[in-house]
């Protein structure tokens, strides 16, 4: 059962992914990201990590997402006076993709015995900080740096005009 939602959420994933890449109107491109970024998260859940998947929905489908939200107003990529109500067409992808990963996790919540509660390893905050900056302090400075590049272009761009 949790191989077959793997599998049914990977595929969500990647087609979500492919339509995010290839959407035309940036604000249903981030609607198509957040799918996939849904999609990772449970996919995650399945795989016994649900501290990386609460993190996937709070850091990249809140945080992220409404930065990228924010750019694209400050662009004035789009401009919604010229566009007109949605139609159903545009609206069934996301919403087919939403209505699977649903499914998906009422079908693993129903399915999935309850775990015997074992001896929990706890770790300290002091621990956690230097088993984060001791062994992965390059990869958190280089994410850091292009989060600060990414919102000064952001920035640059906005201000050209």
């Amino acid at each position: 059962m949790e191989q077959a939602l793997f599998y049914i959420l990977a595929v969500v994933a990647v087609v979500a992914t492919i339509f995010a890449i290839t959407e035309k109107h940036a604000v249903h491109a981030i609607v198509y990201l957040v799918t996939s970024f849904f999609a990772l998260a449970v996919i995650f859940f399945l795989l016994n990590a649900p501290l990386v998947a609460v993190f996937e929905v709070i850091i990249y489908a809140g945080a992220i997402m409404v930065l990228f939200m924010f750019v694209i107003m400050m662009l004035d990529l789009s401009h919604p006076e010229k566009v007109g109500l949605p139609r159903l067409a545009h609206w069934w992808p996301a919403l087919l993709m939403g209505s699977i990963i649903l499914a998906a996790l009422v079908a693993l919540l129903v399915a999935r015995p309850q775990p015997v509660p074992g001896p929990v390893a706890e770790i300290g905050i002091r621990d956690f900080s230097r088993a984060l900056f001791q062994k992965y302090g390059i990869a958190v400075e280089i994410i850091s740096m292009q989060l600060l590049f990414a919102l000064v272009g952001a920035l640059y761009l906005g201000r050209r005009r």
